[in-house]
């Protein structure tokens, strides 16, 4: 690795730290009704918000009812949003004339943003209308990420209250989380953004003259628009010039600060944050990468704040961190160093690896501007988190490089995660974890003075097993039916490995993708969909029921048989747990894709 690498991964790693401190505390005021400063401004809003709904905020719910009200939410957000894509030719703010999407399309979509997904089987720029983009999909990368935040932040109670049913009032954990802390982070990031040349406009697309026309072959057709065939029953073309360029833009600016800042990931632009529209400069790449993060790292200074024990979230904090850093640096090596295959094109070894240093390893799919270490430090950070964007295309990646993302979703995305739905993965694996540990002594495992009972490890079995049952079955689908395999782009190991990644970033709501594999198919938007909704919910609600379970429950003393949460010797145990279960449960589907893949490039 070099030392260029090194420095900027050291760099990243110090500021998302340190800056999780601050915003950690703030988060803690916010969720304990605490003053944090915003509320002479946003009091009166957050107020005027609870009257128009008829909603009274101290009006707590037990975890059905929490579950409920999450339930109802987010179904009446699908529903708008489907209609929202359906309806859109007839709607306003809609310049460049985009037609109503297709109904596969919309349901995937609408599924995929309401759960925090934003898996995107389409090109913002010729398929979304303004008001979509800005009135749907942004709007849901507010409310999808402050829903997984105010599960989070049940489940919390469920740890720190005693033999009450009560675990907060969702509405108000929801309008508290958005108002309070994804908003104004998102007014600031949007702001510098535009400052740095990203678009923040209502017109249409603009139409430049291009300097060089260039000269192609237009399809012909007939009056009515079908392509006309030849006698051999191929279209016919007709040579051409193009003179001009068509421009797409938009609000864009408003919609990439949350999507980063809300680990949403879907993009404006087809190619996402590698569009120099949606990542103009080197100080955009950066903060964009440091908003990914930003919030699910602070969250872990939230929980122990809240618990009242600021150690117990530094030892969750590191267990990510290191596994963070160093799958980082497993991604960073890999594809600094390049494609071994290059040695074969008849080159001798001095001229072949005066090449690879020139380019610095492999840098196909990759911006020139951002290079290996951002690009790699941006593909380890999305996958980590359960964002999805991306500034460069992980199917390009070299096989053990793009291992690397893909074991990170497939680890649960409790490396950080998704904003709230991170730390409560987390949180699952920790009650594992002391399980685990009770069994080795004999004991009854504990958690934070609660005691971890057969329903608790139940329901954390069902967190931890769903999003694997659900990538496995989805990837043995997409090699099985023929319309599946049609949209595999590359054959062999590869495209198996495109199957396993689309299914892994779906089931887990990450939304990012290998891009070689044609998702806009019936299968993909259908089953994807499923997968989408099952690992969003079949996670969240057993939370909350181990949340509501835990809250009913005395605090025990500490004993000389209680194992402390906060030791080294903890973080070690939780790392340990969290890598034997994803080993367990994807190495052989990883051996078939990206470990044969790697084999066979070395010549093995």
């Amino acid at each position: 690795m070099t030392s260029n690498a090194i420095l900027q991964i050291v760099l990243y790693m110090a500021l998302l730290l340190g800056l999780a401190w601050p915003l950690g505390a703030y988060m803690a005021r916010v969720y304990t009704d605490r003053p944090c400063g915003l509320d002479r401004l946003l009091g009166p809003v957050e107020r005027l918000l609870y009257r128009l709904c008829g909603l009274d905020p101290e009006k707590e719910m037990d975890w059905k009812g929490y579950a409920v009200a999450l339930l109802v939410f987010t179904g009446f957000s699908l529903l708008l949003l489907y209609l929202q894509q359906r309806l859109q030719a007839f709607l306003p703010l809609n310049p460049d004339g985009m037609a109503a999407v297709p109904p596969d399309l919309a349901l995937n979509t609408a599924t995929s943003f309401s759960t925090n997904t934003n898996w995107q089987a389409y090109g913002g720029e010729s398929t979304m209308s303004y008001l979509t983009q800005m009135v749907g999909l942004t709007s849901h990368n507010f409310l999808s990420a402050a829903a997984g935040m105010s599960v989070l932040t049940a489940l919390i109670r469920g740890l720190t209250r005693r033999e009450t049913a009560n675990l907060g009032n969702f509405w108000k954990d929801l309008t508290r989380s958005t108002l309070y802390i994804l908003l104004p982070l998102s007014m600031i990031l949007a702001l510098v953004l535009v400052w740095q040349g990203m678009p923040q406009t209502f017109a249409g697309a603009a139409t430049a003259t291009l300097m060089e026309p260039t000269g192609y072959e237009a399809p012909v057709k007939d009056d009515a628009g079908a392509p006309v065939l030849d006698e051999a029953g191929k279209p016919k073309t007709e040579p051409a010039r193009m003179t001009e360029q068509t421009i797409s833009r938009g609000p864009v600016a408003s919609q990439v600060a949350i999507k980063q800042l809300g680990t949403n990931g879907g993009g404006f632009f087809n190619v996402n944050s590698a569009h120099p529209f949606e990542n103009p400069t080197p100080l955009t790449n950066f903060l964009e990468m440091l908003a990914i993060l930003l919030i699910p790292a602070s969250l872990c200074v939230t929980f122990g704040i809240m618990v009242r024990d600021r150690r117990q979230g530094l030892s969750l904090l590191a267990a990510m961190t290191l596994i963070f850093v160093v799958l980082l640096g497993a991604c960073v090596l890999s594809e600094q160093a390049g494609n071994p295959k290059l040695a074969g094109l008849g080159l001798d070894a001095q001229a072949s690896d005066a090449m690879l240093a020139q380019a610095g390893g492999n840098m196909e799919g990759k911006e020139v501007r951002f290079g290996i270490t951002d690009s790699a430090i941006w593909a380890t950070a999305t996958t980590a988190a359960s964002n999805g964007s991306v500034n460069s295309m992980h199917d390009s990646y070299t096989p053990l490089g793009g291992l690397v993302p893909m074991l990170l979703m497939q680890l649960g995305e409790v490396v950080y995660g998704g904003v709230g739905s991170g730390l409560y993965g987390m949180l699952v694996f920790a009650i594992v974890a002391v399980f685990v540990a009770g069994l080795m002594v004999g004991r009854t495992p504990e958690y934070l003075g609660k005691k971890i009972e057969p329903f608790e490890m139940k329901m954390a079995s069902l967190v931890i097993l769903i999003p694997p049952f659900l990538s496995l079955m989805g990837t043995a689908l997409g090699v099985f039916l023929p319309g599946a395999k049609a949209a595999i782009a590359n054959p062999g190991a590869h495209g198996f490995s495109e199957i396993l990644y689309a299914f892994s970033s779906m089931s887990n709501n990450n939304g990012s993708a290998f891009a070689g594999l044609s998702a806009n198919a019936l299968f993909y938007n259908t089953a994807g969909a499923a997968c989408m909704f099952l690992g969003r919910f079949w996670l969240a609600i057993p939370t909350l029921a181990i949340a509501g379970s835990l809250a009913s429950k005395k605090i025990v003393p500490q004993g000389a048989g209680t194992l402390p949460t906060h030791t080294p010797l903890f973080v070690g145990l939780l790392v340990c747990v969290v890598l034997v279960v994803g080993a367990l449960t994807f190495f052989p589907a990883l051996a078939l894709g990206p470990i044969a893949e790697h084999l066979d490039m070395v010549g093995r």
